[in-house]
């Protein structure tokens, strides 16, 4: 297992180039593709894309929501405190990184979101806490619970089928969640998978006495020990476990600190620092928009990306208590974000040309031309897989793929629930390498793409089997 980790570790390190790059060499390659493959015009595909460019803007800025808040929320002083107890357990390396793959497993499943910044969280934790942790294959391992999002409760595909009035309704009809997440295939699937992944990761990390990279404290000692920013960590053993780059102890700080000449004037009276630090304030809002979130539920309405954003907001305001601490918490959190600002849009363009293009009609149609009832969900999973590197976004993924293979489904007389399941997991199967999602790992970790990439694809290739077996007995069975 060591060979082949270093093998592709190295490999990445190599050849992998940075997220943004990878999107702009994406962009050319598919150019390159509808122009060859298509015969679609340069300057057709050029106006495709230029149109297409900010076709995602309002998702960019639902995702910038969602992982800032889920930042509030899962480092907010109440969850915070629950993340240290479970890390206050953990004292080996193997057992930390199984800890991390399960806290973003189970983040992921209950929402995507949420669960990709509390499994950095938590990851970035042990590794500060726990000597012999190799960062990279920590941060790796957290990110990988990601895959859960697409058999868990926020999988972007079943909540669609289940809404009434979804764009497919008239060809599939409405199909519930427990047709399609709630199955016992999918249940089945969910639970081998928790018990596979942590045990691989383990697997994954260096034995005692590897070389290993661990986390530099010195960096991220503020973040870690904030009441203490200028002390160094000790360990239960009363040894300093600083990395040796020459940081200076709290004593000698003060001593050798500029001479204060001015005092600055107190305003933590005033009426505006009152109003700010408020928790009356945090509650009442708090309050009231949970309000509208239990009327929300009560009547029944669909759960969207809008209402995941909601709750996280409202409920990181209850978790941090006044407006001047959320705004704060939420500003570290505003750094997870940057790099989907960035590259969303470029992502967009390649939606747009492969709409345009026909390509993803020409990448299904390929696989769907061999497929049986009882196939065609397999090779619906696969054909996701492929056309999830160029339009990563759940959402977007199905505006493309999903009429296709519904009809496909029709036509063969395969299960739509399967078949549409199994571009869910065919997404959630790609995520594992897709860099447009592992950004805010990168954003958290302060890593880059190539340092974590080389876990990323083992489990890629693990969790693929389990779900590639699967979709193949649900086509057998249904």
């Amino acid at each position: 297992m060591t060979k082949v980790t270093d093998f592709f570790t190295a490999l990445m390190r190599k050849y992998l180039p940075d997220p943004f790059v990878f999107a702009i060499v994406l962009t050319l390659l598919t150019l390159v593709l509808a122009i060859t493959v298509e015969g679609t015009g340069f300057l057709t595909v050029t106006d495709a894309w230029g149109d297409g460019f900010w076709g995602l803007l309002a998702f960019t800025a639902q995702m910038a929501v969602i992982l800032a808040a889920g930042y509030v929320v899962a480092s907010a002083p109440l969850t915070d405190r629950g993340l240290n107890w479970i890390c206050d357990k953990v004292s080996t390396p193997r057992a930390a990184v199984v800890v991390a793959t399960l806290v973003g497993s189970v983040g992921s499943y209950l929402n995507w979101g949420f669960g990709l910044v509390i499994g950095g969280i938590v990851a970035k934790k042990l590794a500060y806490r726990i000597r012999g942790v190799h960062y990279p294959m920590i941060i790796a391992a957290a990110y990988s619970g990601f895959t859960f999002y697409g058999l868990g409760l926020s999988a972007t595909i079943p909540l669609t089928i289940a809404t009434p009035g979804h764009t497919l309704e008239n060809q599939i009809g409405v199909i519930p969640l427990a047709d399609t997440i709630f199955h016992p295939v999918i249940l089945i699937t969910a639970l081998v998978t928790i018990i596979v992944l942590p045990i691989v990761n383990m697997f994954l990390h260096p034995r005692p006495g590897q070389p290993v990279t661990e986390i530099d404290r010195e960096e991220f000692r503020g973040e870690m020990e904030p009441d203490r920013p200028l002390q160094t960590p000790v360990s239960g053993a009363g040894q300093p476990v600083g990395d040796g780059h020459g940081a200076r102890s709290a004593t000698t700080e003060r001593a050798t600190a500029t001479p204060v000449t001015a005092v600055e004037e107190d305003d933590s009276n005033t009426i505006a620092s009152r109003l700010n630090n408020s928790r009356v304030l945090g509650l009442l809002i708090a309050a009231f928009g949970f309000v509208y979130i239990v009327r929300f539920l009560i009547r029944g309405e669909s759960v969207d990306l809008d209402f995941v954003n909601f709750v996280l907001l409202f409920l990181g305001i209850l978790l941090l208590g006044s407006p001047a601490n959320y705004v704060a918490k939420l500003s570290e959190g505003i750094k997870t974000v940057t790099g989907i600002i960035l590259q969303f849009p470029f992502y967009a363009g390649i939606l747009a040309i492969m709409t345009a293009s026909g390509l993803v009609l020409t990448i299904s149609d390929f696989f769907v031309g061999f497929s049986s009832a009882q196939t065609l969900p397999f090779w619906g999973y696969i054909s996701s897989f492929v056309i999830n590197f160029f339009a990563p976004s759940g959402g977007g993924h199905w505006v493309l793929q999903g009429p296709f293979m519904m009809s496909a489904a029709a036509e063969v007389g395969a299960d739509p629930a399967a078949t549409a399941v199994s571009v869910q997991l065919g997404n959630a199967w790609n995520d594992l390498i897709q860099p447009f999602w592992i950004l805010p790992a990168l954003a958290l970790s302060r890593l880059k793409l190539k340092d974590i990439m080389g876990y990323t694809v083992i489990d890629m290739v693990v969790v693929g089997v389990i779900y590639g077996v699967a979709i193949l007995i649900w086509g057998q069975i249904a």
